[in-house]
């Protein structure tokens, strides 16, 4: 059976594990990114994490087909090069493939962590059977990927959808995407957590706990969820896909929130056969990314 390294790279911090194509993982581990310590020392960590688990997994670097890298974006994934001074402040221009390939002598390719993560869960989790399958993250910022036919779908250039940021409002907080009103601007985590910060609240937790009894953090939330809504009214209408997958932290905290709004939107559609399409969380959690990157890999 074949092995890879599968790496998902996040503002906040980077997942490792050795994965077989079965979708089982032999070991994992995680570290911060800690992206202001600069890209060389990412990779030299990444380096040394990597080689503890070869050890501790008894799999020999040779014996890998190669490595997946899911980073979130923007990214090239023809290139290696990292674009993103928003969540990866320090890393842009830097390339990714190049660096690993270096580090460990083996084949590398990379993808938006959108990408993988939905990879992973259309061959092992939420998105099974799905020919047209589209998935949301929500965490540091909202992703989106859409896996068509078991291919990871690209736009022009080979360029990867920011569907997080779909307008839901034209007003709202502006967005570094460059707009007003982006989903990422109200049920991102920063998101919702700079609205609760105004409110009096400590955490996005917080405002979770007291959304039932305090006017605020209900207001805060509903926000949130108009903006998941309008999010999958455009996806529903835009690609009627089988399975809409939502994941990410904060889903993995709170799926019935994300997953009811998005319900409720397709309940409400009259041009489509809303009876075709389903709406499910995450089934591999946080693991989605690095094990979707592994089996990307394989499949090169």
């Amino acid at each position: 059976m074949k092995h890879a390294l599968g790496i998902d790279i996040g503002g906040t911090k980077i997942a490792l594990g050795v994965v077989a194509e079965n979708g089982s993982i032999q070991a994992n581990t995680t570290l911060p990114t800690d992206s202001r310590l600069g890209f060389k020392s990412a990779v030299q960590r990444m380096g040394q994490a990597a080689r503890m688990l070869f050890q501790s997994s008894g799999t020999p670097v040779t014996n890998l087909a190669g490595i997946g890298v899911g980073c979130t974006g923007p990214v090239n994934p023809l290139t290696g090069v990292v674009d993103n001074p928003h969540t990866l402040p320090g890393w842009d221009g830097c390339n990714l493939i190049d660096a690993l390939s270096a580090e460990f002598n083996l084949p590398t390719w990379l993808e938006n962590d959108a990408d993988v993560a939905a990879y992973g869960e259309y061959h092992f989790g939420a998105g099974e059977k799905a020919d047209r399958l589209v998935m949301l993250t929500f965490g540091t910022g909202v992703g989106g990927a859409a896996v068509l036919k078991g291919e990871i779908y690209r736009g022009a250039g080979g360029g990867h959808p920011e569907l997080g940021h779909l307008p839901v409002t034209n007003d709202g907080p502006l967005c570094y995407c460059g707009r007003k009103g982006c989903v990422e601007s109200f049920a991102s985590g920063p998101a919702i957590a700079s609205a609760a910060s105004e409110m009096g609240f400590n955490s996005v937790d917080a405002v979770f706990a007291a959304e039932t009894d305090n006017v605020s953090a209900s207001k805060v939330l509903m926000d949130a969820r108009d903006a998941i809504a309008a999010a999958t009214w455009s996806i529903l209408h835009g690609f009627l896909p089988d399975r809409i997958v939502f994941g990410g932290g904060l889903v993995d905290a709170h799926p019935a929130f994300f997953v009811d709004a998005a319900r409720a939107a397709i309940s409400r559609a009259r041009l489509l056969d809303t009876t075709a399409v389903s709406v499910a969380p995450a089934r591999l959690g946080n693991l989605a990314g690095l094990v979707g990157a592994a089996r990307w890999a394989i499949d090169q």
